[in-house]
């Protein structure tokens, strides 16, 4: 592998940045983002092309290079960096979960960010040790909104499964009345996924909490369901 693969990413991702698209992206975000302002199809292309080259690499140098790209906070870097954590999933022990811990803690500071590391590499770890489901819990529980996010968006694509139902709920109930709309958001979300395959589970969850559920949390666990359900839910006051 070439030492000067990062800068030559950098490279690429600045000849292929538009004011147009790092305009339309801050709109995106209430935090202050870095981006170059490359559209999200050209960085995944970079990301693959690029990872073609490391294919060889053992996961410790490319989690290596993962943690230089996380290090610039720009938007696009950190997509490349959780795309390659994802890459690499066969090849995950139980330590990763906290280097991904640590990235989270350390370089996720908005909901792109989040996700796209949390949707898939950490999702993909959760289904390969599911018995660390429990360190979710204790995301849930921290002061670091992001990790708040991450225990719910990481069950996402388990959930949609019909995955972890029982840990949905219990992430559910610890983020219930979260103050922060991206985390009512997040935990909403992983209800939603939930409802896919456990549609008649996740309506009595929300019918049983709707008086302490903001409005936002309840908005989306309930959008994937039939109108009389969705009626339902909505009947009556919810916490504002």
């Amino acid at each position: 592998m070439e030492p000067n693969i990062i800068s030559r990413i950098r490279e690429e991702l600045a000849l292929n940045a538009d004011e147009k698209t790092k305009n339309s992206s801050s709109r995106f975000f209430k935090e202050e983002v870095y981006c170059y302002g490359v559209k999200t199809a050209i960085v995944g292309k970079i990301a693959k092309n690029y990872f073609n080259e490391m294919k060889s690499e053992g996961k410790k140098e490319i989690f290596d290079l993962c943690e230089e790209l996380f290090r610039s906070d720009y938007c696009e870097e950190a997509f490349i960096a959780a795309d390659w954590a994802y890459m690499v999933r066969n090849d995950y022990s139980e330590d990763d979960f906290f280097t991904f811990e640590r990235w989270v803690e350390n370089y996720v500071n908005n909901w792109a960010k989040c996700d796209s590391l949390c949707n898939h590499a950490v999702g993909s770890f959760i289904e390969k040790f599911p018995t660390h489901v429990e360190k979710l819990k204790l995301w849930a529980l921290s002061d670091n909104m992001w990790l708040r996010r991450a225990a719910a968006v990481t069950l996402v694509l388990p959930a949609r499964k019909g995955n972890f139902l029982k840990d949905v709920f219990e992430i559910s109930d610890i983020l219930l009345k979260d103050k922060e709309d991206l985390v009512q958001k997040g935990y909403g979300w992983m209800l939603k996924e939930a409802s896919k395959p456990h549609m008649q589970e996740v309506f009595e969850y929300v019918m049983n909490n709707k008086k302490e559920m903001p409005r936002t949390a309840l908005r989306y666990a309930i959008e994937k369901m039939p109108p009389d359900l969705k009626a339902r839910a909505m009947e009556k006051d919810w916490k504002k």
